[in-house]
């Protein structure tokens, strides 16, 4: 277990487990947590025994998003907070070639529920929900929102949820799409450990190239998507991994995949 002040990380078995550790502030970002974060995530990046991530919060809260004491401060900048840390999160987290399950724990507001958005898999708690408050305060969407929300829910339903500053339940956040899954507080942790273990064991070359596939199809047209997967899966092919992933499927075993 690593220790930072504001994050902890532990990686174990090929899973790195991150938690944003500021419970008495349900887990919002400041500065210090920000940059914590990002390192941590660098680590992961880096480190070639990680093979898929889980990020979750401490305590009832994943992540209440900016926290606003914070943003009182006389030097307080929206435009260096969002470039120096939501922004970098955000990309680092799409442009990782690891899987990223987010375990929601409790409820995640603004960057918190962008947080939740830019992660790859996300198994919530029946206790737990989302919520765009930016309008509430007179800001409008940040950390992604604007760009994950439409693609996920459509226009309108984004419409909806970034201007009415409601808060959408667990149960409502699996009916549009929002999560992948929506379990009893007592099962969060077995459901996540198992999904953690399918992917730390999955092939990380192909979960690797299918993440980057599945990013750029939003801007593609048909035409380049099919050249594109010509170009991986013949890369694909030429591994290791498929060669013993062929093996293991006529001698009927699990396959051990080396990456």
């Amino acid at each position: 277990m690593i220790m930072y002040q504001t994050v902890n990380v532990e990686i174990k078995d090929k899973i790195a487990r991150i938690t944003l550790n500021r419970p008495q502030a349900f887990n919002s970002f400041e500065r210090e947590m920000s940059r914590e974060f990002l390192e941590v995530l660098d680590i992961c990046q880096n480190d070639a025994s990680v093979r898929t991530l889980v990020i979750t919060g401490e305590g009832k809260a994943f992540c209440a998003g900016q926290d606003l004491k914070d943003a009182m401060r006389e030097d307080f900048s929206f435009e260096e907070t969002i470039n120096q840390q939501y922004n970098p999160i955000i990309k680092k987290i799409r442009r990782m070639g690891k899987p990223i399950i987010c375990r929601l724990n409790g409820i995640a507001a603004g960057a918190g529920a962008s947080l939740v958005l830019a992660c790859d898999y996300v198994i919530a708690s029946e206790k737990a929900g989302l919520l765009w408050a930016f309008v509430n305060i007179g800001l409008v969407l940040d950390s992604g929102s604007s760009w994950f929300l439409p693609r996920q829910v459509g226009h309108r339903k984004a419409f909806e949820l970034a201007t009415l500053g409601k808060p959408v339940s667990a149960q409502e956040a699996l009916s549009l799409g929002l999560v992948n899954q929506v379990v009893s507080a007592e099962d969060l942790d077995s459901v996540v450990e198992k999904m953690a273990f399918h992917y730390a064991s999955a092939p990380p070359l192909a979960i690797k190239m299918m993440k980057e596939m599945l990013n750029q199809s939003y801007e593609s047209s048909l035409d380049d998507m099919l050249e594109l997967e010509k170009q991986y899966q013949t890369i694909a092919g030429s591994t290791d991994d498929y060669q013993e992933g062929l093996k293991a499927f006529l001698e009927k075993r699990k396959p051990d995949f080396k990456g």
